[in-house]
């Protein structure tokens, strides 16, 4: 795992600040502290920093072919490269190395920009083809590695962080208003967008080849959803163990120590039970726990040590307690721009606590995705019946009902969950997805900008961004066409975002087998019903994990990897939040109405809504605010 950085000029005109630059990659020593790297001619400067895991003393990058005309710089693993590598030598090609970076090479020089069809693994990479003055970009198709672009004065700036990108003091910090709308409305900015109006995000599963002055994006893979309903569940069931098994198996090739994450849940659980199989050691295992006043939450570490002992592993494990002095503005500065997902608290903590002893963790991430783990899942499903019921009952009635239930003093969210159920359930199928995935009413969306109307495209823009995915021909059963919006939004850019940027701040490599691409193809062919059944989410998972799991682990309730964010912004952290939403601190840049933020604030504390993802995504945008346009962070010249 590394991080890579580089410029291009365009029109043939060498950026003059690259004949004086030595390393630009030093703002990105966290995701490679063991080397360095770069390359420079009349067109490019191409930055390495790596974290060294596979050839430890022959992998430094960047890497070369034999006539030194084909240069690469690397992030990410190739886990089928020693496959390729035999395939390019018998076609000639001749190694110096043993690293997955030199296969990258070689296989560009034998297929072209079509060798990222060769890859199985996670990517973002730049081969620069001297002879043809061409570069070449790519990330991996499901985004597990990002890539971050920008042009500005005829030259293409590229990077594994933006903040490699803005430590030029003279790259405009412009707020791009459809970047910051996606964010009030997910609490993440989805590909392409960025919070900057300069920089974007190459999308999951797409190359960029620049030539000429030219910049094409091509994308070389998608996932489609064909549901076999001809196939046996037992079909499936042995079918996924077999391509999970085989993912768990290549991804523990490594010339580093190793462990895994173990949450207590059923995708980490067989992530460790299969990682047993093929490891002549045990297995270290890490697990993090939530003290404070937590509520209703549920602790799950006693289902982890289950797993732990029935299969030998060293676990370890670390209590999160909300004190979060110098956290948040760590974690600001890893994502560059604005994202607020609650996870990344116990994931800043549970990399930190990991990379203590190892430098490669698996990681059952991907899984929810798969097979339908997650709540508005089971919400969309479910209203396809509600919507049997007539109209007059489901507006009035029912609606009416459920929105004067106050919210539960444990901070669970149960009643949050049906109120944001009724209010979405009754719409278009396309539209409900939305309703159920957007923190804004229609009629927040209103009120939450201190000038609405200098806002109101960006939201017309990120729905048809999301529209556009929900109703594409890449599935046709509803809930698949929700399973695809999600693989193509929420998956790559919050939690693979979350998860790059946590494990990388700490110098750790996460491993995703669920996400190895033949296993998600595979998934895609198993019918939505076998996935969620009734009220049964992850259905068949389960079946497949009671073989392997303990029974308690797989039919517990889940939790999720988040912490208990509602209880702890209405007692731990509530004067943190004060502070953070003071109208002092608002009136800084004077985006955000006051009296709208008071009325969500008011709403949380006296439990009439759960707003704690509202109230997290404001926490988080001031400090980013704070940080990267009031202190104009960071910059180095």
């Amino acid at each position: 795992m590394c991080g890579i950085y580089g410029t291009l000029s365009l029109y043939g005109e060498r950026d003059p600040k690259v004949s004086v630059i030595s390393d630009r990659t030093a703002i990105l020593k966290h995701r490679g502290p063991d080397d360095y790297g770069h390359f420079v001619d009349s067109y490019i400067y191409l930055g390495h920093r790596r974290l060294s895991i596979i050839d430890l003393e022959g992998g430094k990058q960047p890497i070369f072919n034999e006539d030194r005309s084909i240069c690469g710089i690397f992030n990410g693993e190739i886990y089928n490269f020693q496959d390729l590598r035999n395939e390019l030598m018998s076609l000639g090609h001749i190694f110096r190395t043993k690293s997955d970076t030199e296969v990258i090479i070689h296989s560009y020089e034998e297929w072209g920009n079509n060798c990222v069809n060769k890859f199985r693994g996670m990517f973002a990479f730049a081969i620069w083809d001297s002879k043809n003055r061409k570069l070449l970009l790519a990330r991996d198709r499901l985004g597990i590695k990002p890539l971050f672009y920008a042009v500005l004065n005829g030259v293409l700036y590229f990077a594994s962080e933006m903040k490699a990108i803005l430590q030029h003091s003279y790259f405009p910090r412009e707020i791009d208003p459809d970047g910051l709308t996606s964010y009030f409305s997910l609490s993440y900015i989805p590909a392409p967008l960025s919070i900057f109006k300069h920089i974007r995000k190459l999308l999951p599963g797409h190359t960029m080849e620049i030539k000429g002055g030219q910049i094409k994006i091509n994308k070389y893979w998608d996932i489609n959803f064909h549901p076999d309903r001809s196939k046996s569940e037992s079909y499936f069931i042995e079918g996924f163990m077999d391509l999970l098994e085989e993912a768990v198996s290549l991804r523990m090739i490594s010339d580093v120590p190793l462990g895994a994450f173990l949450s207590g849940g059923i995708d980490s659980g067989l992530i460790v039970a299969l990682m047993s199989r093929h490891s002549s050691l045990p297995i270290n295992t890490y697990c993090i726990g939530f003290g404070g006043n937590i509520g209703g939450y549920l602790d799950e570490r006693e289902y982890a040590k289950q797993v732990a002992s029935r299969y030998e592993a060293i676990h370890n494990e670390q209590l999160i307690v909300p004190s979060l002095h110098g956290v948040i503005g760590d974690i600001v500065r890893s994502f560059d721009e604005p994202f607020a997902d609650s996870s990344t608290i116990p994931s800043y903590y549970l990399s930190k606590m990991t990379r203590e002893k190892v430098t490669v963790a698996l990681s059952g991430l991907g899984g929810d995705e798969l097979f339908g783990g997650y709540e508005r899942y089971l919400g969309f499903k479910l209203s396809s019946f509600y919507n049997r019921l007539p109209w007059f009952a489901r507006e009035k009635f029912i609606k009416g009902i459920v929105e004067k239930i106050p919210e539960r003093t444990d901070g669970h969210y149960t009643i949050n969950h049906l109120k944001r159920f009724v209010r979405s359930a009754s719409l278009p199928q396309d539209v409900r997805y939305l309703g159920f995935s957007s923190m804004l009413s229609k009629e927040r969306k209103k009120s939450l900008f201190s000038d609405p109307g200098a806002y109101r495209n960006g939201f017309s823009h990120c729905e048809g961004l999301l529209l556009d995915y929900f109703n594409a021909d890449n599935a046709e059963d509803p809930l698949d066409r929700v399973f695809y919006c999600d693989m193509k939004t929420y998956l790559p850019e919050d939690i693979l975002a979350c998860t790059d940027r946590m494990s990388m701040r700490h110098s750790l490599e996460v491993r995703v087998p669920f996400l190895d691409h033949k296993l998600v193809e595979f998934c895609a062919t198993i019918p939505h019903e076998m996935k969620i059944r009734c009220w049964n989410k992850k259905y068949i998972l389960k079946k497949a994990a009671l073989d392997v799991l303990p029974k308690k682990v797989v039919t517990h309730r889940k939790q999720g990897f988040v912490g208990p964010m509602t209880r702890w912004l209405q007692t731990d952290l509530k004067p943190y939040v004060l502070n953070t939403l003071s109208d002092k601190n608002l009136n800084k840049h004077g985006i955000l109405n006051p009296d709208t933020v008071k009325t969500i604030l008011d709403e949380h504390f006296n439990r009439i809504e759960i707003n704690d993802k509202l109230i997290w995504t404001m926490v988080m945008f001031q400090n980013w605010y704070d940080l990267y346009i009031e202190e104009n962070s960071p910059i180095i010249s």
